[in-house]
């Protein structure tokens, strides 16, 4: 691969078409163990720009308050509480424009990178209600809608602009809390789950606000940890390096595989790196926020900035990058400058107990019955077990899809063919194909293409991620299945109203911890279920990526 240009696998594309979905997912799976997306280096340039923005126009809001000057004395101020809510707040405005998680080319946003803020001022588009609550029935955006999400950006920056005081903290989470009554996209893209639980810990003040914000870090960290206590990790963890920037020796990243190319399941060696990275998530925060500074704060502060600094530099798919930057300083101006401020210290403990029970309990909830909470609330970060789909458009479908919705950007394959023309373009879009293909989950929805579809599973249908259907229809997207369901769908065919047979989902539900299947429904857009069932953990992840997993159907 060079500056501009992809490195795609070497094919003879006459032949290779001629072959089945699994003849020709296994060349490109192997490219994906050896070589990852083969993403030109430019865009791992844009990505480094992007964080440097971040971190600069974040510094520039630090000195906007009262008491902090300097910009080259930034050792003298980096520290003080004002400057961490500052980084808080200012990561939330940040996402919640579109520029953080799910931003540019790697979550197959190519032109525009972004467009999520200008998506969600306009009305008509569609929102996605996460419950039933009287006054937010529909899915068509109002200009209440549009009001409360330029309120909550208008918000963000005020409070940027000054010394955050705890009144515009309030109007910031009441703004908040509106939106996710009414758009769960909106609240979600936020990350609210962290920014906006760490924004309460700031009306607790003093002391309590920021033992508090430690305690929320470890919560995320924890919820993290035990997400990752499953069978899929390993495979998350393999393909996650081998697509990896820093790793660009076959040779290595051959060695996270078991047999390339003929057994692409994990190596012992990433079965290892996944269990040491859940282990260093469990125990290491533990030292962090029970030690009170000295060595083992140290040490336990720079091992947990090396674990997100790995994260960051393999940049993930849904790319968030400026997430563990945040974690990173956060660690630094929580548990090492402030490493003697611990539980004893608390002032007025009610409060925040009543917060981390609600954090508690949404984790708990969320590995229990996963088909009620979103992976996001539920701290379930990148373990290989989330919800997902593949959505099944034949030409007539996708016709009225694109005709039928106003999207925040062009469908992949579209921005794919105007870059590589149409005969090259196939190959990123079965590269993909074969990345989902590489994740335990990723089989299994292979496995169900042919029952959602037909004898004309092959032929008749292209299949796109549920996560590329969000992007394109709500704005944004971060691999949460919560968002390309059966409301999504719905909402589509309102709009688009698909026949019978134009565009059928699999649906794949996430592993509750305490079994080891996952459900899954098979829909179509006009009719409704078509079938439901299982498919067993085992089988997912003792299979290779090009492999149709045994299915149970529910009688």
């Amino acid at each position: 691969m060079g500056l501009t240009q992809p490195h795609f696998p070497a094919l003879d594309l006459e032949e290779w078409a001629r072959g089945s979905r699994s003849e020709r997912l296994r060349p490109m799976a192997r490219h994906v163990a050896e070589y990852g997306f083969g993403t030109p280096d430019i865009v791992y340039v844009l990505y480094a720009v992007k964080i440097a923005l971040y971190v600069l126009v974040g510094m520039l809001f630090a000195l906007s308050s009262p008491g902090i000057d300097g910009f080259t004395h930034v050792g003298s101020w980096w520290s003080e509480p004002v400057v961490f809510e500052k980084a808080v707040l200012w990561t939330m405005l940040f996402e919640v424009l579109g520029l953080g998680c799910g931003f540019g080319p790697l979550n197959l946003r190519i032109t525009p990178p972004l467009g999520s803020f200008l998506y969600w001022l306009r009305p008509g588009t569609i929102r996605l209600p996460p419950w039933r609550v009287p006054g937010t029935r529909g899915t068509a955006r109002t200009p209440l809608d549009v009001a409360l999400y330029g309120g909550l950006v208008t918000a963000l920056v005020w409070a940027l602009l000054g010394a955050v005081p705890r009144t515009q903290v309030v109007i910031v989470l009441v703004l908040l809390a509106a939106i996710g009554l009414r758009d769960k996209t909106i609240f979600l893209a936020a990350r609210s789950e962290v920014y906006g639980t760490l924004a309460i810990t700031f009306l607790f003040g003093g002391v309590d606000a920021i033992v508090g914000a430690k305690l929320v870090m470890l919560c995320i960290w924890w919820g993290a940890a035990t997400s990752k206590l499953n069978r899929h990790f390993p495979n998350v963890v393999a393909t996650m390096l081998s697509n990896s920037p820093l790793m660009r020796s076959p040779v290595l990243t051959r060695r996270l595989h078991r047999s390339v190319p003929d057994d692409l399941r994990p190596s012992r060696l990433a079965e290892w790196i996944a269990h040491g990275s859940t282990a260093v998530e469990f125990f290491v925060p533990l030292l962090l926020i029970t030690s009170r500074g000295g060595t083992v704060t140290t040490v336990a502060a720079i091992v947990m900035v090396l674990f997100h600094l790995n994260i960051l530099l393999s940049m993930p798919m849904g790319v968030p990058l400026e997430w563990n930057v945040f974690m990173m300083f956060a660690i630094g101006s929580l548990f090492v400058d402030h490493a003697s401020l611990g539980l004893s210290d608390v002032q007025h403990p009610a409060a925040l107990i009543a917060l981390l029970a609600d954090v508690v309990t949404t984790v708990v909830l969320g590995n229990l019955r996963p088909d009620l909470v979103s992976f996001l609330p539920a701290m379930r970060y990148y373990a290989g077990n989330w919800d997902t789909s593949v959505w099944c458009f034949s030409d007539s479908g996708l016709a009225k899809f694109e005709a039928g919705t106003v999207r925040a950007a062009p469908l992949p394959y579209t921005a794919l063919e105007a870059f590589y023309g149409k005969e090259q373009a196939v190959l990123p879009i079965w590269v993909g194909y074969a990345f989902r293909a590489m994740h335990s989950h990723g089989r299994a929805l292979f496995s169900l293409i042919p029952r959602a579809c037909g004898d004309g599973h092959e032929t008749d249908y292209l299949l796109l991620e549920g996560e590329l259907v969000a992007g394109v229809a709500l704005g944004w997207n971060f691999g949460d299945g919560h968002m390309h369901n059966e409301v999504l769908l719905n909402a589509l065919q309102e709009r688009c109203h698909f026949a019978p047979g134009e565009v059928r989902v699999v649906m794949l539900e996430s592993q509750p911890i305490q079994r080891q299947t996952q459900r899954y429904r098979l829909v179509d857009a006009a009719t409704g279920v078509l079938e439901r069932g299982e498919v067993r953990v085992a089988d997912m992840v003792a299979a290779q990526p090009w492999e149709l997993l045994p299915v149970h159907v529910d009688a």
